[in-house]
């Protein structure tokens, strides 16, 4: 027990078992409309959240205001998997209120525009 390589899993992953122990063991979300660019904002409805881990209170207190997933992530410093997995059940929970960004339309007016900055581009 005093070889200090007989215990590496302890301090250096640990971390990473105790987020797999908080999201118990999912890794992914199926959510299409979880993004990078989601924003997020607590309901501020009064319900409590079934979950106890600090992660769970520490999102909602981020979220007193719009917060993107992509902050959520890097102000916890939590992988961006992981932050999906924590803010979808949230979300679930009815604890978080959310709205992706538009998808693009592809429609013929933004292909209009993008000719028209290239043409001006060209021009310069």
């Amino acid at each position: 027990m005093s070889d200090p390589s007989e215990h590496w899993y302890e301090d250096d992953a640990g971390p990473l078992v105790r987020l797999y122990a908080v999201t118990r063991g999912r890794g992914s979300v199926e959510r299409a409309e979880l993004n990078v660019a989601t924003l997020l904002i607590d309901s501020a409805r009064g319900i409590t959240t079934r979950h106890t881990a600090p992660e769970y209170a520490a999102i909602v207190r981020l979220c007193q205001t719009p917060t993107s997933v992509a902050e959520v992530s890097a102000h916890l410093r939590l992988p961006l998997a992981v932050t999906k997995v924590l803010v979808g059940d949230l979300i679930d929970d009815g604890r978080l209120l959310f709205r992706s960004p538009p998808s693009p339309t592809g429609n013929s007016a933004d292909m209009a525009l993008l000719h028209a900055v290239l043409e001006g581009i060209r021009a310069l």
